[in-house]
């Protein structure tokens, strides 16, 4: 691309994330010549695959719902909507091991309704709420679907605080708010921002019967973001360079930028930044963004992964949920890993600081005691494998102010545009913040270039 350059048609993606392959696919099919470069071996981002010995492995579970449009959008692009089915209607085993009766399975699952009645039967008949504290619970989702989410005052309320004085009791919080939010804010209730909080719940259990419906790849992640996602990038007509790591950016005289990387200049009329945030912040250059420091300021969060593959299958369903033990989500993750015999459980631990670093011998003593009371089959298993996977910053931290350090897609820089997860989607950190993150630096760019916008491309603002 250094030779032949000609206005207004070369973009430079970095990254080779959601978001960054998001915007080369739009930036595309709209007709401009697109280099988008990873410094990893793979695309895929923080939800890839990798291998061990016999097993593909997934770093991570990742789930959507059907809310999720712009991430739908997505999977149809890359024609992979058929690996990654949503369920028919939402369904949430929810076993507790706390209880004095010994072990209880509650189902969170939704009836053919319109909204909020959907829910209602399920918070009836939930076992592990008490009676009143079920129809505070009711009480407090009306609260809470009367929120606007376009409220700036609602980014410096903690969760935690509004549920208490909606009369949520410690126990609701851990049973519901705290079961879903976790999971999806990657923090407890009482660390994370009321904006994002009302935003998950407003929009994936009160706003469509069906929005909260749960869908997750029933192949190795890497077959969805990297070879399938490589497959379309291809198509697109994108070039695609992996292990390649930009030193620089700038821009001269003109307003063309300037792309550095080891044995390469590459020049384009836009850039698409697609990395984390700290990444961002040491690649901007200077006066880009008003408050570059802002970057920095934006916390991360961790989540560990518990891999276990016992010598037999222990589990019937394909996922549930636990209280009442450090356990939060279970998946069986057998077929897809490729393993022929037994069965691999993925656990998937959410707001995990005071476990992340802790020695994978403190962890399995930890863990398989808890399997086995969560799960009888277990007791009599034999585990062939257990291993982690450690996501120090899987995510921006959803702490309350958070909303106030993200920026927009646009830049200081004519030509210059961010994408990524952590940016102002008004999402929380998710494969859907990250596609939408990528949409809307891809439709910035093709209106300063001005490129008409492919008329697939998903509707941020319709959607939204």
């Amino acid at each position: 691309m250094t030779d032949g350059h000609q206005s207004g048609r070369d973009a430079v993606v970095i990254g080779g994330g959601l978001a960054g392959i998001t915007a080369a696919l739009a930036l595309a099919d709209a007709g401009v010549r697109v280099t988008l470069l990873e410094g990893r071996p793979r695309l895929g981002g923080l939800a890839f695959s990798f291998q061990r010995g016999q097993l593909t492995v997934d770093n991570g579970q990742h789930v959507y719902l059907r809310c999720c449009t712009a991430y739908r959008w997505f999977l149809d692009r890359i024609e992979g909507t058929a690996l990654a089915p949503l369920q028919d209607r939402l369904d949430v085993p929810v076993v507790d091991v706390d209880k004095p009766e010994g072990r209880r399975l509650g189902r969170l699952r939704r009836d053919a309704l319109p909204v909020p009645l959907h829910l209602g039967r399920s918070l009836a008949t939930y076992p592990h709420l008490s009676l009143a504290d079920r129809a505070k619970v009711g009480r407090a989702a009306l609260a809470l679907k009367g929120l606007d989410l376009a409220d700036p005052d609602l980014d410096s309320q903690d969760f935690g605080s509004w549920l208490t004085a909606h009369g949520q009791s410690a126990r609701a919080v851990e049973a519901l708010w705290d079961l879903v939010g976790v999971a999806t804010l990657n923090a407890v209730a009482g660390d994370a921002s009321l904006g994002l909080a009302a935003m998950v719940f407003k929009t994936g259990l009160l706003s469509d019967p069906g929005a909260a419906d749960i869908g997750w790849a029933h192949v190795p992640l890497g077959e969805l973001h990297d070879r399938l996602a490589r497959k379309a990038l291809d198509s697109a007509g994108v070039r695609t360079e992996v292990r390649t790591r930009v030193t620089s950016i700038s821009t001269d005289e003109n307003g063309a930028w300037t792309v550095q990387v080891p044995g390469e200049t590459l020049r384009a009329d836009a850039v698409v930044l697609a990395v984390p945030q700290r990444e961002a912040h040491d690649l901007l250059p200077e006066g880009a963004l008003d408050a570059p420091e802002n970057l920095l300021r934006i916390g991360t969060a961790p989540i560990l992964n518990v891999h276990v593959v016992y010598d037999r299958k222990v589990l019937e369903k394909p996922f549930f949920a636990a209280l009442g033990t450090p356990v939060q989500w279970v998946f069986d993750r057998t077929d897809a890993s490729g393993l022929r015999e037994g069965q691999y459980l993925a656990l998937s631990q959410s707001a995990a600081q005071d476990e992340i670093d802790e020695p994978v011998a403190v962890l399995r003593e930890r863990y398989l005691p808890e399997l086995e009371r969560l799960l009888p089959g277990t007791r009599g298993a034999e585990v062939t494998d257990f291993f982690v996977t450690r996501e120090r910053t899987a995510t921006f931290d959803p702490a309350p102010g958070v909303g106030r350090l993200r920026p927009g897609a646009r830049t200081r820089a004519p030509g210059l545009y961010l994408a990524g997860a952590w940016t102002a989607t008004g999402w929380p950190a998710t494969m859907e913040s990250a596609v939408r993150s990528g949409v809307s630096a891809a439709d910035a760019a093709l209106s300063a270039l001005g490129r008409p916008r492919p008329s697939h491309l998903f509707d941020v603002e319709e959607a939204a």
